[in-house]
């Protein structure tokens, strides 16, 4: 069932207005006559001529629009200069409602164009069917279409345009729920290494749990590829790395480690490279962001360590990647471990529990418990110390000085941190990354 509809009205000219308005009283009288009670959402696209009156190009629609009366409080015009602009205000409507069915009526000689524009700024949790603007021959156009799944046919000089045209958008945008905010660690020497954990502030996703500065991106989430690499961006620009040789993990909470510069592995939770200027990345959001530095040997690594990561050792197959490729000594390997949810708040089942009781007792409180609560990152310490690293060497939330301590819990933090745990299915990912400087 199509619970939202968009008309593109952007690419008609301001000469056409009769024809638009005709176009449009048709196209709405078949919404009407053939939609479900309630009816759709309805958005219409309009192109906002540059110099002219938003509200009095909205005028020039009223005669066609003021019959509608039982559409009036699901009906909105949307006037922009650019139809990715209009696009991502739509899109900002449809998540604000839940919206994911969602019918196009527009020109069929912009049908191609179109699905390039909903490629980049949509992801697979929509489902978008189209339809070509003119009058519904029966009532099953709007309940049945085919949907799309085409590939889109468009010359790729007009693909690299459209790309630049949203990523100009998107640019232009303000910055969401308060400024860009990068969390170092001591440990890690800042003439050598430059690192950091980023907290959910000072990105552009607008989405509540994705709000606001989102650095991941799948089907099953809301917010796009091109978003997360505007996030990134903005990311690169405070911290001052090169966003084109950043490269994160490719998480499966397992314990495989990418050796940059070598054949890339399908999957891999950890990473570790000696190359200057190359940013590596691991994420979490709940499950912690570990970064590794030797000051020695000039070599780093990042790992993503939820509790399946953990009990299988991805933290020291991190560290034994760094030595066997690098020469590292392991005595000289720095490991801190960035935001991750703390023994405050997680909890697994008792089965998972006695793997973490196995490592040591104390990483698990009220044992007997069906869902007893894990500390993961004691359980890490315990297993990067039985691996050689040194007590001293490693930062997590035992720091005696609060000020330092960055090893914060996620879920108890809302307001910095995204949070699996906390927030359910569409959370947002924070990363934490590290290169050696030129």
């Amino acid at each position: 069932m199509v619970e939202a509809v968009l008309i593109d009205l952007f690419s008609l000219a301001a000469q056409q207005q009769s024809n638009i308005q005709g176009l449009l009283r048709n196209t709405l009288e078949t919404i009407e006559k053939c939609s479900s009670i309630p009816a759709p959402f309805i958005y219409v696209m309009c192109c906002q001529r540059q110099g002219s009156e938003r509200n009095g190009e909205e005028e020039s629609l009223l005669p066609a629009l003021r019959d509608f009366q039982s559409l009036k409080t699901r009906l909105e015009v949307v006037h922009s200069l650019t139809l990715a602009a209009a696009l991502y205000t739509i899109k900002q409507r449809l998540d604000e409602k839940d919206l994911s069915i969602i019918k196009v009526i527009l020109p069929a000689l912009r049908k191609d164009l179109m699905k390039v524009y909903i490629g980049h700024l949509f992801t697979a949790v929509y489902q978008f069917e189209f339809e070509d603007l003119q009058v519904a021959s029966d009532c099953e156009n709007l309940q049945r279409a085919e949907a799309w799944n085409e590939e889109q046919a468009l010359p790729m000089q007009d693909v690299a345009l459209i790309r630049s045209e949203i990523q100009m958008y998107l640019e232009s945008l303000p910055s969401l729920k308060g400024e860009l905010t990068i969390l170092r660690s001591s440990l890690i020497p800042g003439d050598i290494f430059l690192h950091g954990f980023t907290t959910r502030t000072g990105g552009i996703s607008y989405i509540p749990t994705l709000s606001s500065c989102n650095l991941f991106s799948s089907a099953k989430r809301r917010d796009p590829q091109v978003v997360v690499k505007e996030n990134l961006r903005r990311l690169a620009n405070a911290a001052g790395f090169n966003p084109e040789t950043f490269h994160r993990v490719k998480t499966d909470h397992a314990n495989a480690v990418c050796i940059m510069g070598k054949t890339e592995p399908d999957s891999y939770d950890g990473i570790v490279t000696n190359l200057r200027g190359v940013t590596i990345a691991a994420p979490g959001a709940d499950c912690i962001p570990m970064l590794f530095a030797d000051p020695v040997r000039k070599a780093c690594g990042a790992a993503h360590s939820g509790w399946k990561g953990t009990l299988l050792g991805v933290s020291m197959a991190t560290v034994n990647a760094m030595v066997s490729e690098y020469g590292c000594n392991v005595k000289d390997i720095l490991v801190v471990l960035g935001p991750s949810v703390g023994p405050c708040c997680y909890k697994l089942p008792h089965e998972s529990a006695k793997e973490f009781h196995k490592i040591d007792p104390t990483c698990v409180r009220q044992f007997d418990s069906a869902c007893p609560y894990i500390d993961i990152r004691r359980a890490t310490r315990i297993l990067l110390e039985s691996g050689g690293i040194l007590p001293e060497n490693i930062q997590d939330d035992s720091v005696t000085d609060q000020n330092q301590n960055i090893t914060l819990c996620t879920a108890c933090h809302p307001d910095k941190f995204y949070s699996h745990f906390r927030d359910g299915t569409n959370f947002g990912t924070q990363i934490g990354f590290i290169s050696i400087k030129d």
